[in-house]
């Protein structure tokens, strides 16, 4: 029974199946589509159809008998038909058949309508591959739908942004690099009426259109987004109202769909949608400058980033039409954010190269940013300013402000920025500089570069040491070039550069000569067989070595390694041994060099060994003078002295270019002097000494006696030697006293063989014309004095009775002669050549004086005599005799000269240590000289004095007590400079303390070497002047003795600030112990005890109130009163204030401790505790802060520094020993 219905049912089926097809209408021609045929049969009935139908016009109002197949082709069984190519050709006749009844579509049921297009959309899939055989077809299809829009039909639909996101993002799934442009077109002819046409673009579609034009399917997918790009351009009328709502959502506020990429790209979105259309964003850029001052960093920071790129790109118009968001984004330069700050930096270069217009702008917020407190911020002004000069200087030189920014930052606190400062200035130097078509112009706007970069050795950084020597042999003289071409520049650069960074070269060469004779002691002990003894003495060398490095904890390690593989590696070994050889080349030493690098592993910042042993080659590699160089540079010096073409070649002055050359030689032939030792550079230089200006001799003989110095040129040149002793025999008799002094020198040091003949006749000579009426007066005191020193066994009584008759009887003692008006004049200085000729005499005699007394050494009854004279020159102002004769400028001259003969006397054991006390005070009032002049030389020679020869051939410890009369100086820059010398021979002092007690087995010579050396001792010296000093008329004169305050506070800070090794208990034992002695040289006179102790007193006070370390640790050395000026007191107990109540010391809180400190030698020791002082931000901007980042002597800080527990010692009542001295300091 069932069966029978199933059938009966089937049969049904059919029968109406058979009834419906009977009413479907084929065009002529075409056979009856029906699921029921195979695939092949299907496929060649549906290509017939698809053929007549593509053959049918638009005529309205016909085929309408056609709509049952229109309708029977989208049936399911179509649509999902297993076959390819069915699917395909189905989809053919249905754009066909839309194309045919456009606009009325036979489809009217929704969801017919949107699984037709949503099939539609998936055949267009097969566009991706136009190699398909069926492309054309797939094509045809693309085409057919765009030439009738059939799209926007959907737009009636509910779902019709579900099949708009499909077809979009299936178009820029699809589209590829082998699609024709035609292809592409039909894509856009596809798509544009969708948004064009359309009433409503949702934020989904947006989103996949937009996606496609930021990173990174803009880059990763090009073509997709050259089709978002069009689409774009060409419906942005119809899509501006839509981006403008997007934004609005995001940029005011805040909304944010997670299911949107987009979301998370809007900053990139508006930089490319401002590239592409800007007229999109008219009203969206205005909304950021809320972001712009938005409370989130992250927001902030990305607004800022976009603007950025967007006003600072060539041709950028942004600026001027947006002036207020232009400057919003400037107010970020300010921002409280480093990160924001440091982005808006960077982007600088960009708009110094691309805006000129808006430099101005940009420069003025980078001279706040030069200042940041913030390295990183400072870092990236410096080398956005330095990036900008190297690509286009005319840029920077436009601007004197942007350098100078690059100049102050050469003395950062940081050595990054410092080295990026320097770095970048040498490179602009070497770049635009060096070139010959650069402008003069532009070559003026940095003609301070090559002075800033030397005088950044002045430095206190080794780092900073090395920095200047690479970028001297890579940037001012470049070691690449030629010869001829080298010693243009160098010869350039020592002609025009200022007196301190032609010191700092002197002392960089210096300084590098001492580490190749180090390197050369080191390598020579790698040849000895490896014992114990040697090995010991190559550890001292590494140690010695790691100390001209930085890091040398670091380098001491990778030199000993450096050290071990030279023994297993003779080649290695050779190959340094070339590059420390004294006469090597700078081509051999520049492959010797490279040779040795290659041995050493690869040149990446990650190898620290190559990097540590490369920093030693670059400070011993000579690569910038050698024999050729030598040869070279003399025929440009003397072509410049004889006024040829050289001067203007070189870019010298035409006054200075033969003198600058000349002392260039006389440094060279210290440093590099055997490249000079050659036949052919000596002859060179005897050729010199025949040209007429009197001027040139000394510095040519000062070569001769350096060159003397390294190797006697007699040994070598003796017939060159034999030629030069008459011209210097001449010059001491009859030449200019600068000839004179040169001529001996050379005798002395190159001819040992002549000494014997030509000295006694020179002598002989001297003697003769050492009278007032010789045109040879002064030359011939010079000679006596330079003969005296250098050879004082020579003719010893002789030269006693000479000085005694003819240079103290018959000059100095003389009564000076009446000349017209030489009393009149009121000039308290002037010029040494404007003296009148027998003043200048007399000057010449003390330094005679002085020059016999040091080459004597020993003669102590000489010496006493001696100091008494020059001792009654300096207390009579410099008036001997007292006659009234001598000028104003006379009597400051000779007691200058007097002054300065002591100091240099002092400066030799034996006859140096004559002096008395008094002496010694009396010498110190040079430096509170009424003339200024005087005040300066005088600090000078004292200068040079503490500092030369340490610890035995310079001036005794004592003479830094001086320093502290520098304090009253009145003139800033002098005082500035006073201080300058003061802190240098500290600190030279410290460094020799620190070698010596770091040196092998030398623990014992340092303790017993320290009271001598250390400047913590300049104290008891500085009391005793100061005490003696007439400008402390009584010890409770308030006025006078504020003034010693400052006095003693000047010599204090660099003693106790900044340095580790202070400590509190040393000074406070010091002073003590001065306080419990009385005035050596007047000890029973009152007055002077007491102002010795008020300043004792003073002392304590200023440890007190500006020190904020109490702690009483141990200090290297004992402390020592010196016995020359403080008289020891047996059973002296000093306890007594001497101070006026308005000096004394005013406990504050934190006397708890400090007072207990000063009576009780048992105190806990206190820890300073640094609390930071809390700061919040005021908005979003930054407060300018320019405390604390340039390298100074003393850092700033922003720190409060207390004493912990101090607030729970002072609740209680101090200890009754402490109330008790109290008291007595109260009652007295």
């Amino acid at each position: 029974m069932s069966s029978r219905i199933v059938l009966a049912f089937d049969a049904f089926l059919g029968f109406c199946r058979d009834t419906k097809m009977s009413e479907i209408i084929y065009p002529p021609g075409c056979r009856p589509i029906t699921e029921d045929l195979g695939p092949d049969e299907l496929i060649r009935r549906l290509k017939t159809l698809a053929h007549t139908l593509q053959a049918m016009g638009q005529d309205e109002g016909a085929y309408q008998q056609y709509i049952p197949l229109a309708l029977h082709l989208a049936e399911e069984q179509f649509l999902s038909h297993p076959s390819r190519d069915v699917q395909l050709l189905i989809a053919c006749c249905i754009a066909d058949v839309l194309r045919v009844y456009a606009p009325e579509a036979p489809y009217k049921d929704t969801d017919q309508v949107k699984t037709i297009f949503l099939f539609l959309i998936t055949q267009l899939s097969g566009l991706k591959d136009p190699k398909d055989a069926a492309f054309k077809r797939y094509f045809y299809l693309l085409e057919n739908l765009a030439y009738v829009k059939s799209f926007n039909m959907c737009f009636d639909l509910e779902d019709s942004q579900e099949i708009f996101c499909a077809l979009f993002h299936l178009m820029f799934k699809i589209v590829n690099d082998e699609h024709s442009p035609r292809v592409k077109s039909f894509m856009l002819d596809v798509l544009c009426p969708v948004i064009g046409e359309s009433d409503n673009v949702g934020n989904e579609l947006l989103d996949i259109i937009l996606m496609n034009i930021v990173e990174p399917n803009k880059t990763q997918r090009k073509n997709a987004y050259l089709l978002a790009k069009e689409l774009v351009v060409k419906t942005s009328d119809t899509l501006e109202p839509y981006i403008q709502g997007f934004f609005n959502q995001v940029l005011i506020l805040g909304k944010e769909d997670k299911n949107l990429q987009i979301y998370s790209k809007v900053y990139d979105l508006i930089y490319e949608l401002n590239h592409i259309c800007p007229q999109v964003l008219t009203a969206v850029l205005p909304q950021l400058e809320c972001k712009l001052k938005s409370a989130q960093v992250k927001e902030r920071l990305g607004a800022v980033a976009l603007l950025a790129r967007m006003f600072s790109e060539k041709d950028s118009e942004l600026a001027r039409r947006h002036p207020s968001l232009w400057r919003a984004f400037l107010g970020r330069f300010n921002d409280i954010s480093v990160s924001i700050r440091i982005k808006c930096v960077q982007y600088s270069m960009h708009f110094f190269l691309n805006h000129p217009d808006l430099r101005k702008d940009i420069t003025e917020t980078l001279k706040m940013r030069q200042h940041d407190s913030e390295e990183n911020v400072r870092y990236e002004v410096v080398m956005a300013i330095v990036t900008t000069a190297r690509r286009d200087f005319q840029v920077v030189s436009d601007s004197e402000d942007l350098l100078e920014f690059v100049k102050e930052r050469t003395l950062d606190k940081k050595y990054k920025i410092r080295k990026e400062a320097m770095s970048g200035l040498a490179m602009i130097y070497r770049k635009h500089l060096s070139d010959a078509d650069v402008p003069n112009a532009t070559k003026k706007a940095v003609t301070w570069i090559k002075d800033k970069i030397l005088n950044g050795y002045y430095m206190a950084g080794m780092e900073d040491r090395l920095l200047v020597e690479r970028l001297l042999n890579t940037c001012l003289v470049p070691y690449q070039l030629p010869a001829v071409e080298r010693m243009r520049k160098l010869y350039h650069l020592l002609g025009t550069v200022d007196d301190h960074a032609t010191k700092a070269f002197i002392e960089l060469q210096k300084n590098q000569l001492c580490v190749r004779k180090l390197v050369l002691e080191w390598l020579e002990l790698h040849r000895r067989s490896s014992t114990p003894e040697v090995q010991k003495e190559i550890s001292v060398k590494v140690q010695a070595l790691s100390r001209c490095l930085p890091e040398p904890v670091k380098a001491h390690e990778y030199l000993s390694k450096f050290s071990s593989h030279m023994r297993k590696d003779p080649g290695l070994l050779e190959s340094m041994e070339v590059v420390a050889r004294p006469s090597v080349s700078c081509q051999e030493c520049s492959y010797a060099t490279a040779a040795v690098l290659k041995k050493l592993g690869q040149p990446v910042m990650t190898n620290l060994y190559y990097n540590i042993v490369k920093m030693l080659l670059e400070r011993v590699s000579s690569v910038m003078v050698d024999h050729e160089a030598i040869r070279i540079l003399i025929g440009y010096v003397e072509d410049c002295l004889r006024g040829g073409n050289t001067i203007e070649e070189v870019g010298l002055h035409p006054a200075t270019a033969g003198d600058r050359g000349l002392k260039l030689l006389v440094m060279l032939s210290c440093v590099f002097a055997p490249h000079f030792h050659h036949q052919d550079i000596l002859e060179q230089l005897m050729e010199l000494l025949h040209l007429e200006d009197q001027s040139i001799a000394p510095l040519v003989l000062s070569v001769f006696t350096f060159l003397g110095k390294y190797k006697c040129l007699y040994e070598q040149f003796p017939d060159i030697m034999d030629t030069l002793a008459p011209i210097c025999k001449n010059f001491a008799e009859t030449g200019t006293p600068k000839q004179a002094k040169g001529a001996i020198r050379c005798i002395f040091v190159n001819m040992p063989d002549l000494h014997d003949t030509l000295f006694p006749a020179i002598l002989d000579s001297a003697k003769t014309n050492l009278c007032p009426e010789s045109d040879h007066y002064r030359t011939a005191i010079v000679t006596l004095g330079h003969i005296a020193f250098n050879v004082p066994e020579k003719c010893k009584v002789q030269i006693k009775n000479i000085v005694s008759r003819k240079i103290v009887k018959e000059l100095l003692v003389k009564e000076a002669r009446q000349t017209e008006n030489n009393n009149h004049d009121t000039e308290s200085w002037c010029a040494e050549e404007d003296l009148p000729e027998e003043t200048r005499c007399k000057i010449e005699g003390l330094k005679a004086m002085a020059r016999w007394l040091l080459g004597l050494k020993q003669d102590t009854a000489s010496a006493q005599k001696t100091f008494r004279m020059l001792n009654a020159f300096i207390s009579h102002k410099g008036d001997l005799l007292q006659s009234g004769r001598l000028s104003q400028a006379e009597m400051s001259w000779l007691r200058l000269s007097a002054g300065c003969a002591m100091l240099k006397v002092c400066e030799q054991k034996g006859v140096g240590d004559q002096y008395t006390a008094e002496q010694f005070y009396n010498l110190s009032q040079l430096m509170v000289d009424e003339v200024k002049q005087v005040r300066e030389i005088f600090a000078l020679k004292l200068h040079k004095g503490l500092g030369r020869g340490l610890p035995n051939k310079c001036l005794p410890l004592d003479f830094m007590g001086y320093y502290a009369l520098a304090g009253k100086e009145p003139d800033i820059r002098l005082r500035m400079i006073m201080r300058n010398y003061m802190i240098a021979d500290i600190n030279k002092r410290r460094d020799y303390v620190k070698t010596l007690t770091m040196g092998a087995n030398q623990a014992d010579k340092a303790m017993s070497q320290l009271p001598h050396i250390l400047p913590d001792y300049m104290l008891a010296f500085a009391v005793p002047v100061l005490a003696h000093d007439p400008g402390l008329s009584r010890w409770d004169d308030v006025q006078d003795l504020t003034r010693s305050k400052q006095c003693l506070w000047f010599i204090l800070e660099p003693l106790v600030t900044k340095n580790e090794y202070f400590s509190y208990g040393f000074y406070k034992n010091l002073i003590e112990r001065m306080k419990n002695h009385k005035d050596a040289l007047r000890p029973d006179d009152d007055s002077t005890n007491y102002k010795i102790w008020a300043l004792c007193d003073l002392t304590s006070g200023l440890l007190l109130t500006k020190t904020v370390n109490y702690d009483l640790k141990d200090f290297p050395t004992e402390t020592r009163i010196p016995t020359m000026y403080f008289a020891p007191q047996s059973d002296f107990v000093n306890t007594r204030v001497f101070l006026p109540p308005e000096l004394q010391y005013q406990p504050n809180k934190k006397t708890g401790i400090t007072l207990a400190m000063l009576n009780s030698d048992r105190q806990k020791k206190q820890k300073t505790k640094i609390k930071a002082e809390p700061c919040g931000p005021l908005g979003t901007d930054k407060k300018l802060t320019t405390r604390g980042i340039d390298a100074q002597p003393s850092e700033a800080s922003e720190t409060k520094i207390q004493l912990p527990g101090l607030e729970d010692v002072l609740d209680e009542p101090p200890p009754k020993r402490l109330r008790e001295h109290l008291k007595i300091d109260v009652d007295k």
